[in-house]
């Protein structure tokens, strides 16, 4: 059965114990930047804002994280791990092609449906702010990197280059977050997208 659209998301600035568990101001901090991003977007987001809205200096936002692109990449960062993907180098170990295909899949979809409304505003501030769209291509790109590993361990041949873009594409967040908001349930939806994924190397 498909979640109702109405069910409350997880708060951004619940994310676990990951915040809990670090320096006080570097965990204020960021929770304020979560905050900002869910009110007033990423334009808003500065380190005078940064500092004004967790109670410390600008100074202390700048030598604890450097610059807003460092904020981002630190938010990002407790995201991910909040979103259980340091299970990906468990994925990556997989003996087996299929295998590290299937815990690949599993572990970034489980990653898209732990925080969607949260990631659904972060991909669309991207689109349209090239700094923070930077942040996320960075993060893009470790996604085509396993993918590569992936169809490396296939044996793709001369279509390597093409199934490695498809398999980026179906794990993409755009792709996962399109399913579930057309009525699959989370859990169906990562079945799909393996199912589709196996397909692509089964050629």
């Amino acid at each position: 059965m498909a979640r109702k659209k109405t069910e409350e998301p997880k708060r951004p600035y619940e994310l676990g114990k990951r915040l809990v568990q670090m320096d006080k101001s570097r965990a204020d901090i960021l929770r304020a930047a979560l905050d900002l991003l869910e009110a007033n977007g990423y334009r808003q987001l500065t380190m005078g804002s940064l500092a004004a809205e967790s109670g410390v200096t600008r100074q202390t936002v700048h030598n604890l994280f450097g610059t807003k692109v460092g904020v981002l990449e630190a938010l990002f960062d407790v995201i991910a791990l909040d979103g259980g993907m340091e299970r990906m180098r468990e994925a990556m170990t997989q003996p087996m092609a299929e295998a590290m295909l299937k815990r690949f899949v599993e572990v970034i979809c489980g990653f898209w449906a732990s925080h969607r409304v949260l990631l659904r505003r972060i991909h669309g501030i991207g689109a349209i702010d090239p700094e923070f769209g930077l942040v996320i291509d960075a993060r893009n790109k470790r996604r085509t990197i396993a993918a590569t590993r992936i169809a490396g361990r296939f044996g793709t041949g001369g279509e390597v280059k093409q199934k490695i873009a498809v398999l980026t594409v179906l794990t993409s967040f755009e792709f996962f977050d399109g399913l579930v908001e057309n009525g699959v349930d989370e859990e169906a939806a990562a079945g799909i997208i393996f199912g589709l994924a196996r397909d692509l190397f089964s050629k």
